[in-house]
């Protein structure tokens, strides 16, 4: 095993490893988005839909800023998240990192998959020159606090959000 960052981060997963994603994994990504079922149905992954996510990921890869990465064991996509990262002038002007979108497949958290996945985020947002690496989660989203909190990340902030559409 070398020590890149993803094999690094999945030393206690050995057949995980993390890389962006390409425009066919978007279905096996949506598959995991849609078993989120905390707030009503979000996303779906009924076809009909497809063109939409299909459609945000070519925005995504077009905008630069923002990747889009894949956990996978074998060929299975068992998680995956965006980190997003913009300069700012805070901090003398170093970069930030957002991770966002963070998803495991239900049957395979509490395996270490998460826990891979932010270690492997903040190395990257790392080695993209960003100053930390900052999340939101929801407030009723007990267990996903005490994860971030486990995962090194630190409550600072209060959070607002508006919906738009």
């Amino acid at each position: 095993m070398s020590s890149t960052p993803e094999n690094a981060a999945a030393s206690s997963t050995d057949a995980l490893r993390f890389e962006r994603a390409s425009r066919a994994d978007v279905p096996g990504i949506v598959a995991i988005l849609a078993t989120d079922r905390v707030f009503g149905e979000r996303d779906s992954d009924d076809p009909a839909y497809a063109h939409h996510y299909e459609a945000a990921y070519d925005a995504i890869v077009e905008n630069g800023a923002t990747t889009l990465y894949v956990a996978r064991l074998g060929e299975r996509i068992v998680g995956t998240f965006e980190l997003i990262v913009v300069h700012a002038l805070l901090r003398h002007g170093r970069c930030l990192a957002i991770a966002e979108a963070v998803h495991v497949a239900p049957d395979m958290r509490g395996r270490g998959v998460g826990k891979a996945m932010m270690e492997f985020a903040k190395a990257e947002a790392k080695r993209l020159g960003a100053g930390s690496l900052q999340l939101t989660t929801h407030l009723q989203r007990y267990d996903a606090h005490r994860f971030y909190e486990a995962a090194g990340f630190e409550r600072r902030h209060l959070g607002f959000k508006v919906e738009l559409i």
